[in-house]
This record gives C-alpha cells, sequence and structure tokens, in this order.
C-alpha cells in the first residue's frame, strides 16, 4: 500500500446511485480489457477504470451487493442501471445462476417473464447494442491499440458471452442450490453437448530482443485455411535492464502491430487477450464470428527467475470458456543451459504457482491443469544430449531428425515423467530452431559456438486434439531463434440448447424432490495430523479424505475461528478450502504446511508452534474439528542479524530457550548498541567466503536461478554446520544469499531509516552519515555486503557484472519498505546503493 493516498470524497450507495459504462456503444474493445464505468449520485459523477480481473469483479460484485441491501422493498422503483445492457437467458451456463437473479428481479419488482416454451429469463434492461465497426490495425503510436482491435459483443445474446460488466459484477452462482445444479449439469454434460472442430495456430518465437523488422506473414498466414484462433507467444521481448527489472518496454506494441499485421488476410480476428511479463508476452486472438462464445477470459503471470521471482524466467497465461470448453494457453521461457533439473522445476513451479481466478469469487482458484486443453508453447530450453556438435550437424544435414530426437532432453524427460506428464507433441521433422547467427540460416559461429536444439517447442494437452502441422520457418532471420508454428485441430463441446434445456428442467425436478431430506454428513479419514521436522521453505503435505456417507449432496467449507482472522494459521493452508460433495461420493484435501518470510520470525523465537485448530463446517450440518501440530526446526533464515551474531554454533544447535531469549531482547539493544567490536552473522561470512573463493567469475552470478534441492542443502548446511564447507553450485549459493536478506524480520538497512535514505540518495555525502547512525551490527553487515559486491565488480570483465544490475539486485533486500514500494522507490533505493558499490563512502 502506498502512503500518498487520500480520501477525496464518499459517494453514498442510495436509490438516486447509478453505474453506468463510460465507453459510448458502438467503441471497440477486447474481449478481455479493462473496463470502463461511471458512477453517478444526483449531479455528483466519478469515472473510473478497472483492470479485467478477479479483484475487479470483487468491487462490483460488492457494490452491486450493497444497493440490494438499499433497495429491498418490493413497493420502491430501483433507479439502479448495471453494466449488462442485455437480457439474462436461462441457459447462460451455468444455468443455476437464472433462478437467483429471477428472484432477486421479483424482490426488487423488476419483471420476468416466460417465453413460450416455459423458459425463464431475468430481463436486466431492454437496451440492444449498437451495430460495431469493422477492427482496424492498430497504430505504433496508438497507446489504446488493444481496444480499438475488436468490437463490443454486446450485441450478441448473453447465453454464449455474457457481456463484460455481467462477468465483473452480477453475482453468479452462489449459494448451495446453484453449486448442486452446477454440479449435476457437469456430470450429465455429454447428453447435452457434441464436438464440434475448430481450427488453432499456435506460435512460439524467441525474438532476442529485436524489434519486428520484417513480415510475419510467412509465420503467421502460413496456413490455406484461415484458423479459428491464433495462440501467439514471445519470449526475449526487450533485453534492456529497464525491461528486467521495471517490466516497462516500448517492444510490446511494435510486435503487437506486427502479429495483427500478419494474421491470416482471408478472415477478420479480435484480440481475446494479451498478457506480458518482462520479454514474455502472449496473445490471443479468435475470428470475429466466435468472439460472442468466448467467456470468462482471464490472464495470469508467474516468474521462475532468480529467487523464484524475478520474470526474466517463467510464464505466462491465458485461459477462457470457448462454448462449453475451458481453454488455457500457457506460453514459458525455462531456464537455460544443459542440465535438465532447472528447467523441470521451472515447469513444476509454473503448473504449482500459475492459478486464475475465477468468476465466482467463493470458487476456489483454478490451475493449469484443471482445463479441458492446454495449449504449451515457449523457448522451453531443452537441448540435445549424449552427443558432439559435430554428430548433430551432420545428422542434420542428413536430415535424419528422428534419430536426433532420440537424444532430445524434453523428449526423454517426458518419456521418464520428469516433466510435461500428459501432454503430447507432434513429430519433429523440421531442423532445430536454435542457435543462428542473427539475420542469417548459418549455425552460430561465436565463441561459445553453441549446440544446434530444438528449443523452440508446442505441446498439447487434452482431448479429441489433432496435430495439422508442425513447421519452423527458416525465412525469418531476425533473431538467433527461428519461429515455430504447429495448427491443431480440436473437438470443442458445444452445447445442444434444446437438450441443454431439458436436463437443466430434469435436475431442477429432480432437487426439489430431494431438498427436503435427511442432513448431510461425512466421514473423514483422520482429525489429527503430525508434520514432523518442518523446514523453512520445504513444503509438506498431509491428505485429508472426505466421504459423503449421508442421504444428499453436501457442500463444505474451513471456516474462520472467533479468535483469527483467517481459517488457518498462515502457515498452513487447505486446498480446495471449500467444495463440494456428491452423494457417495470422496474429495482429497491437501492440508500444507510450509513456513516462509513472513512466518519463519515467529517459529523460530519460539513465540509460534506449529499448532492449530481447522474448522470444517458442512452447509446445514456439523462442524468437524481437526489439529494440526508439528515440530518446527529453527533456521537462520527468518531469523535477526542481532540474533545471528550472538550465536557461536548453528542455529539448531542452540537450546530453544536461548533463541527466544535473545530474540526478545534484539529489538531494545540493537536500537541502543553502537560501539560493539564489528560483528558479521557466521552465515552470511560463510556464503560471501564460498563465492570469493570459487564465484569471483562466474557469469550471470546473481541473475540465473539456482536449484531448490541444492538450496535445501545450504539451508542445513548453515542451520547445523554440517557438512563444513557449502555444497550446490555458484548459482544455488548466491541465489541463498539473496533469501537469506530476503527472510531477514529487519532488513539490513532498519525499516525506520528506509524513508531517511530515500530523502538522501542523489547526494554521497548524505547517504554515507546514514549508514553511520545504523545501529549494531546492521552498520557492519551493510560495510561487509558492500565490500563484497565492490569485489565482484572488480571482475566484470569475467563475470559480466555491472553496478546497475547488481544494484537493481541487492538494493530491494538492503532496503527494503515497511509498505509496498513503488516504482519511483524502486528507483531511489538502487541510486542510494550505486554510491556505496562505485566506491566506499564509509571511507575517509
Amino acid at each position: 500500500m502506498v502512503t500518498d493516498v487520500s480520501l477525496k470524497d464518499i459517494i453514498p450507495i442510495s436509490y438516486e446511485f447509478a453505474v453506468v459504462e463510460a465507453s459510448p456503444p458502438d467503441e471497440l474493445e477486447v474481449v478481455g480489457a479493462d473496463t470502463r464505468l461511471r458512477v453517478h449520485i444526483r449531479k455528483e459523477g466519478l469515472e473510473l477504470k478497472l483492470p479485467c480481473g478477479s479483484h475487479s469483479r470483487l468491487f462490483l460484485s460488492e457494490v452491486n451487493r450493497a444497493w440490494s441491501d438499499v433497495c429491498k422493498s418490493p413497493s420502491q422503483v430501483p433507479m439502479f442501471e448495471w453494466l449488462c445492457k442485455r437480457v439474462v437467458k436461462q441457459a447462460l451456463a451455468p444455468l443455476g445462476a437464472t433462478l437467483t437473479k429471477m428472484n432477486k428481479h421479483r424482490k426488487t419488482g423488476t419483471p420476468s417473464r416466460t417465453d413460450k416454451k416455459g423458459s425463464l429469463e431475468g430481463c436486466i434492461s431492454a437496451d440492444s447494442g449498437a451495430k460495431q465497426s469493422e477492427p482496424e490495425s492498430p497504430g505504433k503510436g496508438n497507446p489504446e491499440g488493444r481496444e480499438n482491435m475488436v468490437r463490443s459483443s454486446n450485441d450478441t445474446p448473453a447465453i454464449h458471452a455474457p457481456s463484460k460488466g455481467q462477468m465483473l459484477g452480477m453475482p453468479r452462482f452462489s449459494g448451495f442450490r446453484n453449486h448442486l445444479i452446477k454440479c449435476e449439469l457437469q456430470k450429465k454434460e455429454d447428453s447435452y453437448t457434441y464436438l464440434e472442430n475448430f481450427s488453432f495456430f499456435l506460435g512460439t518465437y524467441n525474438v532476442n530482443g529485436q524489434s519486428p523488422r520484417e513480415s510475419l506473414r510467412p509465420w503467421l498466414g502460413c496456413s490455406s485455411v484461415p484458423p479459428d484462433m491464433y495462440g501467439v507467444g514471445f519470449q526475449e521481448l526487450d533485453l534492456s535492464k529497464a525491461a528486467f527489472f521495471f517490466n516497462d518496454t516500448p517492444r510490446e506494441p511494435e510486435w503487437m502491430t506486427a502479429v495483427f499485421e500478419a494474421l491470416h488476410p482471408e478472415a477478420k480476428y479480435v484480440l481475446v487477450k494479451l498478457v506480458r511479463l518482462v520479454g514474455m508476452m502472449l496473445l490471443f486472438y479468435a475470428k470475429k464470428e466466435h468472439a460472442k462464445f468466448i467467456s470468462e477470459v482471464e490472464a495470469e503471470s508467474v516468474g521462475t527467475g532468480i529467487m523464484g521471482r524475478m520474470g526474466n524466467k517463467g510464464a505466462v497465461a491465458i485461459r477462457f470458456r470457448f462454448h462449453n470448453s475451458n481453454i488455457c494457453v500457457v506460453n514459458s521461457h525455462l531456464s537455460a543451459h544443459i542440465e535438465c533439473e532447472r528447467r523441470n522445476q521451472d515447469y513444476k513451479d509454473i503448473c504449482s504457482r500459475l492459478q486464475f481466478h475465477p468468476l465466482d469469487p467463493t470458487r476456489a482458484p483454478l490451475p493449469i491443469m484443471k482445463h479441458n486443453v492446454v495449449l504449451w508453447v515457449g523457448d522451453l530450453n531443452y537441448r540435445i544430449g549424449d552427443l558432439d556438435v559435430k554428430h548433430v550437424k551432420n545428422l542434420i544435414t542428413k536430415k535424419d531428425f528422428e534419430t536426433l530426437h532420440n537424444y532430445d532432453q524434453l523428449k526423454r524427460q517426458i518419456d521418464e515423467e520428469a516433466a510435461f506428464i500428459g501432454f503430447a507433441e507432434g513429430a519433429i521433422d523440421f531442423q532445430p530452431t536454435y542457435k543462428y547467427n542473427t539475420g542469417s540460416d548459418q549455425w552460430d559461429t561465436s565463441e561459445k559456438c553453441r549446440m544446434p536444439a530444438w528449443c523452440d517447442r508446442i505441446l498439447w494437452r487434452g482431448k479429441n486434439i489433432r496435430q495439422l502441422q508442425y513447421q519452423s520457418h527458416m525465412t525469418l532471420k531476425a533473431s538467433d531463434h527461428k519461429p515455430v508454428s504447429s495448427l491443431l485441430e480440436i473437438g470443442i463441446k458445444v452445447v445442444d440448447e434444446e437438450a441443454h434445456k431439458k436436463t437443466f428442467e430434469e435436475i431442477v425436478h429432480a432437487i426439489d424432490k430431494m431438498e427436503a431430506e435427511s442432513t448431510p454428513s461425512i466421514t473423514l479419514s483422520k482429525q489429527e495430523f503430525h508434520f514432523k521436522d518442518v523446514k523453512y521453505m520445504q513444503h509438506q503435505v498431509e491428505t485429508l479424505r472426505l466421504h459423503n456417507n449421508g442421504q444428499v449432496p453436501c457442500q463444505f467449507e474451513f471456516i474462520q475461528k472467533l479468535d483469527g482472522p483467517a481459517y488457518c494459521k498462515p502457515w498452513l493452508t487447505a486446498t480446495p478450502h471449500k467444495g463440494f460433495i456428491a452423494q457417495g461420493g470422496r474429495m482429497d484435501i491437501d492440508l500444507e504446511v510450509f513456513v516462509n518470510r513472513s512466518t519463519a520470525p515467529e517459529l523460530n523465537s519460539g513465540r509460534q508452534e506449529i499448532d492449530d485448530v481447522l474448522v470444517l463446517h458442512l452447509e446445514r450440518g456439523q462442524d468437524y474439528f481437526i489439529t494440526v501440530s508439528g515440530n518446527y526446526l529453527p533456521s537462520c533464515y527468518g531469523s535477526s542479524i542481532h540474533t545471528l551474531c550472538q550465536l557461536k554454533e548453528p542455529i539448531q544447535l542452540v537450546p530453544r530457550e536461548t533463541i527466544r531469549k535473545l530474540s526478545e531482547s534484539s529489538a531494545d539493544e540493537s536500537a541502543t548498541i553502537t560501539d560493539k567490536p564489528p560483528a558479521i552473522p557466521k552465515e552470511i561470512r560463510t556464503m560471501v567466503d564460498h563465492l570469493l573463493r570459487s564465484a569471483i567469475n562466474q557469469e550471470d552470478l546473481f541473475q540465473q536461478p539456482g536449484l531448490r534441492r541444492e538450496f535445501q542443502e545450504i539451508r542445513d548446511s548453515l542451520d547445523t554446520g554440517v557438512p563444513d564447507s557449502l555444497p550446490g553450485s555458484n548459482h544455488s549459493v548466491a541465489e541463498a544469499l539473496l533469501l537469506f536478506l530476503d527472510a531477514l524480520p529487519e532488513p539490513v538497512v532498519p525499516y525506520s531509516f528506509y524513508q531517511q535514505c530515500l530523502e538522501c540518495c542523489s547526494n554521497v555525502s548524505e547517504c554515507k552519515t546514514v549508514i553511520s547512525t545504523l545501529p549494531w551490527p546492521h552498520k557492519d553487515v551493510f560495510s561487509y555486503l558492500a565490500a563484497f559486491l565492490r569485489k565482484l565488480l572488480e571482475n566484470s570483465p569475467f563475470n559480466r557484472l555491472d553496478v546497475t544490475i547488481l544494484a537493481a539486485i541487492v538494493a530491494p533486500l538492503l532496503l527494503r519498505s515497511p509498505t509496498k514500494q513503488d516504482l519511483a522507490e524502486k528507483r531511489k533505493t538502487q541510486e542510494f546503493f550505486q554510491h556505496f558499490l562505485i566506491e566506499d563512502p564509509t571511507s575517509p
């Protein structure tokens, strides 16, 4: 949260309150674009721009609920105008939403109606969308280019694609009854859907930081028939430091324009969604006539770079519902170099951490693998192993790609089920797409002479998918990679409206008969869970199995306790924490314990224990109590500098009571003692000494992430003193040092000095003064780390580090903000710390 926010005005929600779309009815928009709206109360007004996503939907849902509470009397004429301008039809999937909406309209006096066949429709307003103009290619200088490329879909029936206002604001699927209807509809989906084939063109291109200097038509327009959908992924869109650290680049509109102009000329396309993280960008287009069948558009991203956060590596993804199928498209850039383990780890991190927030805020987040169809493109960076360069090039010359493919790392990892389990890839009959001399078809002739490899890949997961073509495009020469494309024919579930209506009515009739029956009940596999030897940043999972042994379906939820802000302690997670179990059904719930930088300090000091009680509540049923306990092994990660400086032995060899007393005294003493002898925590010395001995000339230090397995070994070595020397690669030790600084409860520059550092960041003398007044031992640690980094910079011709890179990586860890840090503050912390990297301001 920023500190310069002020409350300017308050708009009351009353009968005169109104929310309307700010855009004129004929303005073009992206299917998943931001929402512009105006809020009115009498003569007061406010214009808002809300980003498409779960936070905006939650805000609008709360506004809608607040207004509904105001206007409860059926005699009152509501003046509230919601964003939706269309009739909400009974068949809006899932259909259970209809009954809730109809009942709400009756309460507020809004008419509902029944068509000739008896179907129910809740009428929100009688407006119909105006005809829209054709999309045009966006100009490079137009910052609103995305919005200008697709028409509004307000003139299409909401049965297929709810307008953006509906998607963002209307309360959907609320209540047990509607959830039950939804689940029953899903179980009987085959009775009212049929498969229809659509063509999906997928492309991936690592552009190596280049601008689009050539037409992309040979790549994107290569199919004889216009595809129904386009998913286009880029990697290394911008290699500049500004893009890496501030996620800002002019390359986005340039490549976006180049893509739009290169789409198949025989069809009109609309932009469904764009998402970018640093150099990874994913665009998804659909034929104009398909836009009305696309809904629930979401975009997410996850970085897997250094410290598991930075977005130079990771993934961006888009998900949406097309007809009755859920589709997810992922564009990833995995770790480079020859070893597979780090790439496999990136893949697993992406699958576990990248989750979409559904339209209904009460539903659990949706992971990648829960979609009917998953399409995965990107620079996966898997190489060719066990062959020398000469042999590889010889096989390429012979076009013996089948033999060469047997040595491909990705193929081997899939065969061994080490990564991309369940994914398929077509036969590769084109030569490797990496690495070429830029501007040519000549293999890499640089000093490193990289071995050719199929780094750029396209895979899929799901049923009813057939690949029509898979190829590289050698005519494009702007990058050291070649773009790759795949044309897939995918069977999509399309709804038969008459069969859908019949199934819906049968389900409602059956529920009416069942609803008055017995109270729901479940059995639990066990109610006591103990986690042994819990360690910092190391997941432990136990499974709780629920069995619905009652006579009716049941809905469960872990509920908040009276003495806490959440249903569980912050180191514990239940997944899913709420859900629905059919009669006789079972559900597994993962109880996961994970101690991170925010929860470690209290556990290290002994002020908290691994101990909690979960309350599992059944809707219309009883509560069940589940105890969770465990023993936590204290770690130097998440312990204070002051405490660690006074521990002569590794932390796990010290009695817990000693740690607790030192932790309690650290705040007072560290704030007052400034004249103690120099002291550096032995853990910092150990890591720094290792890097000075082994990594002084290491390329990409602090920029390439290490392995999680090696981090755990390093952590255990620091916490126990066994072994004497640190295990793992230089990159793993460097990342372990950054994670150590990030986990400090009080950063190297204490929070109380943070604002002072920002104010004097441009004055070297004042920076020196601030550091000289830091309490013991923070001043010594700061000076020690700055001296270490200056030593690394002396070897910059070999390790390729520079002041800007080091300041951008390390400064936010040493000078952490007590609240959320904005872009301007980040730049100031870097400017402050750069003074200590260029020279030593603390020296006379």
